[in-house]
């Protein structure tokens, strides 16, 4: 399984990407605004220089008309850049139109697996299921990847990547994993909680004692 940094912040991006980890990155309107006042378009084309990969740049617009026309806008900043769409009707047709012209898409914001065929069905690039907000409904988010996973698994016509989202701690990371993903997107703490352990912590000290300890 992939990972994705789920961010628009630079410096996480750098830091992130210095350890060789990461395959893509994928933004929205909620962090890009959160940089306050950077400039949407040189941030992607920053984050193209950092990271080789998919980097996801989310439309506005609510009609296929305007997800259309923005997603081809974007889509010539990088070749890397995939146009995220939200899961519905329009969604979908502007999916279908871009698919055409070789635009790879993001469908975002699923929340159930018909939403997920019918992505894959239009031509999405990778669909997005929100785990952690599937779990904040009291219903089994990884539950949810499962079942896109098994419904693509029997189709061999069906090439969308299942791209976890909405990850909030590592365990969401693994479960991820085994329930079939090829990507989780994460925010950066959620990574650096990843490779942090008590038990390494304790080791590292126990080393380093016994280093200074020797005769």
């Amino acid at each position: 399984m992939q990972l994705y940094l789920d961010t628009a912040n630079l410096n996480e991006i750098r830091e992130a990407a210095s350890w060789g980890i990461l395959s893509g990155v994928t933004t929205n309107p909620t962090l890009i605004a959160r940089e306050q006042g950077v400039d949407f378009k040189a941030t992607i084309s920053e984050i193209a220089t950092l990271v080789d990969g998919p980097i996801s740049a989310e439309t506005i617009a609510l009609d296929a008309e305007g997800m259309l026309r923005e997603g081809l806008e974007y889509a010539a900043w990088h070749p890397n850049v995939i146009i995220k769409v939200p899961s519905t009707t329009e969604g979908l047709k502007a999916v279908y139109q871009l698919a055409k012209k070789g635009i790879r898409t993001n469908v975002t914001l699923c929340f159930n697996a018909a939403q997920a065929l019918m992505a894959a069905r239009a031509g999405a690039f990778v669909v997005s299921p929100f785990v952690g907000r599937v779990d904040d409904t009291g219903v089994d988010g990884i539950q949810l990847i499962r079942e896109i996973a098994t419904i693509y698994k029997q189709d061999a016509a069906i090439s969308t990547k299942i791209l976890s989202a909405s990850i909030r701690h590592p365990r969401h990371i693994v479960d991820s994993a085994l329930a079939g993903a090829d990507i989780a997107t994460c925010p950066f703490k959620v990574l650096q909680q990843a490779m942090r352990h008590p038990l390494t912590d304790r080791g590292i000290e126990q080393f380093i004692a016994d280093w200074k300890a020797r005769a």
